[in-house]
């Protein structure tokens, strides 16, 4: 049995991501790498020099092999997208064998769909199943559980989350991007069918006699980050506010907006018409696969540059009652957020689960968010992996 098996380990992230397990994992810990093809994991494996490395072959189309894969672990990391194309077999798997789960996926149809389909079934088993583990949305969530978490949680609290990156898209986040862009009608419905789902489960009444709900904001200019802010659609949020809604923590009346900084404003406001553009293409398969042939979704930009990048998000936290109203102002900051601090996350994620023990969250099986899977103990070790987290004022 492994402690734990990375699925795409022969991709751009699932490289990265073997390379930061062999390197960061206990000297104990019994690791695998999964994939199609086993004369790559063989070169992988000779690559990293590790020979005790497991090998799994496993192919998302091949629900037999998925379930072997699964049923081989105890925790298993999935790198394989667009999910929502190939990404629903592990889950299964996962679910059903009691196995733990963890990807990158940024997709809200997949998650709504994971937890609508398979929520159940791991509740059943004691999977713990926690999508959203790189960038998305690993920081946002836990950089919000990490500033309330300073707070008194017996008041209103509303949270503003900044973002701040030099990155470029990778060509994963890209495709996933695109093929969501394409399935937004059904993403509503399976979105609107998770909520009324949830409104009747066990896990979604916990929270019941409190107020949580997410702020919308137009652009603005922002003293305390410098620059203009505009909000983003990402699948960050709807884990910030889940969260919220499920730990008593976040207090009894709570607020979350979400926004990207942007030093110049006209360039984010072409940004936003291109990807208006990208979105109207999708909506048809042969102008969606030409824009998909844009960038290769194994691609990534090279060592050099990724050195060069990095990721700074701040939030400010304004709590208390009106009329005695206190702030707080803290700060996530890290490297490359699209490839090697991704990499780092996930990695730390899966490590959590397999070897974090009576430290983490005891919330038995099913689909967690990342902060309600994982708390502050997995802050520590992102803290210890290199990125930061800060009160900067306050």
């Amino acid at each position: 049995m492994h402690d734990i098996a990375l699925f795409g380990a022969t991709g751009f992230v699932g490289e990265l991501t073997a390379e930061y397990l062999v390197a960061q994992a206990p000297p104990e810990a019994r690791l695998a790498i999964a994939g199609r093809s086993a004369d790559k994991l063989e070169a992988l494996r000779q690559r990293l020099g590790r020979p005790e490395l497991g090998v799994v072959t496993a192919d998302s189309g091949d629900e037999e092999s998925l379930r072997r894969l699964a049923e081989s672990a105890r925790v298993v990391i999935s790198t394989v997208g667009p999910y929502v194309q190939y990404g629903e077999g592990l889950v299964a798997a996962c679910a059903a064998a009691g196995t733990d789960y963890v990807d990158l996926s940024g997709e809200p149809e997949f998650v709504d769909l994971m937890y609508l389909r398979h929520h159940q079934a791991a509740r059943a088993s004691g999977a713990r199943l926690v999508h959203s583990c790189g960038f998305d949305s690993v920081p946002w969530d836990l950089g919000v559980l990490y500033t309330v978490s300073q707070l008194p949680d017996d008041v209103p609290i509303a949270v503003r989350g900044f973002g701040a990156t030099n990155a470029t898209i990778s060509g994963g986040t890209f495709h996933s991007a695109v093929n969501a862009m394409g399935r937004l009608k059904e993403a509503g419905r399976i979105a609107r069918q998770r909520q009324s789902t949830e409104r009747h489960a066990e896990d979604g009444r916990m929270a019941s006699d409190r107020s949580v709900h997410g702020e919308s904001l137009r652009p603005y200019r922002e003293p305390l980050v410098g620059g203009w802010v505009v909000p983003v659609p990402t699948i960050d949020p709807q884990h910030v506010l889940r969260s919220a809604r499920l730990d008593p923590v976040y207090g009894p009346d709570f607020t979350y907006a979400h926004l990207l900084v942007t030093r110049r404003l006209g360039r984010t406001v072409g940004l936003g018409l291109g990807v208006g553009a990208v979105a109207t293409l999708a909506q048809l398969e042969p102008t969606r696969n030409l824009v998909l042939r844009l960038k290769s979704p194994g691609s990534g930009p090279s060592a050099e540059r990724r050195a060069r990048t990095f990721f700074r998000l701040r939030f400010v936290a304004d709590y208390g009652e009106s009329a005695r109203r206190r702030r707080l102002i803290t700060e996530v900051r890290g490297g490359d957020p699209g490839y090697g601090d991704t990499a780092k996350m996930v990695s730390e994620c899966a490590l959590s689960l397999a070897f974090g023990g009576e430290s983490l969250p005891d919330r038995g099986g099913g689909q967690w968010t990342p902060a309600l899977a994982f708390g502050l103990p997995l802050v520590d070790r992102l803290v210890r992996a290199g990125i930061e987290f800060a009160v900067v004022d306050g």
